[in-house]
């Protein structure tokens, strides 16, 4: 009875572990939908920021910076501190340079 237990444990946490994968592969596809899963799905965005605004603002100007501050808030103490802002200012960069790759590729 415990040896079963124990084994459907374990298969339940296997199937847990490979979500944060998938959402690391939606991410690289498309941050945008990946925030657009995240804001169906999860309560994420809404307790890290406190308004609509914000996350709709970021989903079309800087959505890796949005992802990126949402992931961070919740992965730690819910506040973005430290090495933290190091990742969303790496998340900001790729964003400018976003924008600034096509413009770039116009000429």
């Amino acid at each position: 009875m415990l040896a079963a237990r124990a084994a459907q444990r374990k298969a339940r946490a296997r199937s847990v572990g490979a979500m944060p994968c998938l959402a690391v592969v939606l991410a690289i596809i498309s941050p945008r939908l990946a925030l657009v899963v995240m804001a169906i799905f999860s309560d994420v965005l809404s307790r890290a920021f406190d308004s609509v605004l914000l996350p709709l603002l970021g989903f079309f100007v800087l959505p890796w910076t949005t992802l990126a501050y949402a992931v961070m808030w919740d992965v730690g103490t819910h506040d973005v501190t430290g090495f933290e802002w190091f990742i969303v200012g790496v998340a900001f960069l790729l964003d400018i340079g976003a924008v600034g790759g096509t413009a770039r590729g116009r000429r």
